[in-house]
Formats: structure tokens, C-alpha cells, sequence
């Protein structure tokens, strides 16, 4: 099943509470944490997760991406995470694995997000523990940017891997999804879409996902 998750990054954080209830009609909630040393930027952490997770029952995508994830895999989990994303970039495999065991333990969704310049076959020793990969379509670090269309290949690689290894895995696309981008991305093979600028930027962000969702 399609499911839209529209990213916070692109939402006024002074009025947070507000946007996020604009986007109630959409499955998920990409919140986007990041550290200003695995990727250039700022933007939240544990309080602010845990402040949204008190005023909102949504589904809540914690896309971590930040240096060393698993210093701090059980306090996003306490704060009201439903599934974490680490990046494969972002620690050696064997504290990546350590990443997923603390998920786990925790009762939280486990992921791992790729580079654009990582291969999709990096997922392979995670995969069959996984509930869902996590495929950048942009460099992570900034919002707004324009789709990668040359990561269509990683998404259609990671798609046959999850088809031949772990059925259940969703497959996540996040960077520059709209509702041209977001046709490619499905036809690809993922089914969970993270758009931020296309749903914030719209005037009727209730419409710009139901547009996404009918992009197909």
C-alpha cells in the first residue's frame, strides 16, 4: 500500500503544532534529525520528537541523520519514534547492527537509509531484519532540492533485494518528490513516499497529498 509521509523540515517551526495537524490526512511523519557533522545542517532532536509525539497520534518516520546513530537510538525511541532510520554512511556495520538491535529491544521500526553514493546492495547484510529501506533521491542535508533521477536504478535494485529477501520491507524514497518525481519513484518499486516541499509548499497541503497519492 502507497503511504505518503510529508517531511517537517519544510514546516514552520514556530507554528509546528499547526502543520502538522495540515498534513493529518497523510499516513506517516518524516521528521528529519540533523547533527550539522554527517550532514551540513541543523535542524531537531530528542525534545522536539518527544514535544511532537504529545500532539500528534501520527505515525512518526524519525530519519536519523546524524554521526554514530546508536548513542542515541533509546532516547529517540523513548521520545515517541514508531520507526528509525539510520544511514549506512554514518558508522561501521557492526554499530550500524548495534543500531538495529537497540530498535529492536525497543519495540520501534528499524531502517536504514542510502546515500546517493551508496550501493543498494549495502543493504544486504541488514535486510532481512529490516522493516524498511530508506533510498535519497537528494544529498541529505537540505530541503527543496531537485530529484536525482539517476537514483531510479537504486530504487529498482533495492526493490528487487526486499522482493527476494524480506517481502514485507516498505521502500522509502525521500528528496525532491512531487507528483511528476513521485510517478518515477512508485514505477521503481517504493511504496512510501516523503515529500516536504511539495505537500508545505502547496496551498492545500491536504490536496498536494492526495495528488501524490494518485500519481500513478
Amino acid at each position: 500500500m502507497l503511504k505518503i509521509a510529508p517531511s517537517i523540515l519544510s514546516a514552520d517551526f514556530c507554528n509546528l503544532e499547526r502543520d502538522i495537524r495540515r498534513v493529518s490526512a497523510a499516513d506517516w511523519l518524516h521528521v528529519d534529525v540533523m547533527d550539522g557533522a554527517f550532514v551540513p545542517n541543523l535542524t531537531i532532536g530528542v525534545p522536539v520528537v518527544a514535544s511532537i509525539r504529545k500532539h500528534t497520534g501520527m505515525f512518526l518516520d524519525v530519519h536519523l541523520m546524524i554521526d554514530k546513530p546508536v548513542r542515541y537510538i533509546d532516547q529517540f525511541c523513548q521520545a515517541g519514534a514508531d520507526l528509525l532510520s539510520v544511514h549506512l554512511e554514518a558508522d561501521h556495520p557492526t554499530r550500524i547492527a548495534d543500531a538495529l538491535r537497540a530498535m529492536e529491544a525497543n519495540g520501534v521500526k528499524k531502517a536504514v537509509a542510502l546515500r546517493p553514493i551508496t550501493s543498494a546492495r549495502a543493504v544486504l547484510p541488514y535486510l532481512e531484519r529490516l522493516d524498511m529501506v530508506l533510498v535519497m533521491t537528494v544529498e541529505p542535508g537540505f530541503g527543496g532540492q531537485k530529484f536525482m533521477e539517476s537514483q531510479l536504478d537504486t530504487i529498482r535494485e533495492v526493490r528487487a533485494l526486499i522482493d527476494k529477501y524480506n517481502p514485507a520491507c516498505e521502500l522509502e524514497v525521500d528528496g525532491g518528490i512531487a507528483p511528476g518525481t513521485a510517478e518515477q519513484v512508485i514505477e521503481a518499486g517504493a511504496n512510501v513516499l516523503v515529500a516536504g516541499s511539495a505537500v508545505y509548499g502547496a496551498e492545500d497541503p491536504a490536496k498536494a497529498i492526495e495528488l501524490l497519492r494518485t500519481a500513478r
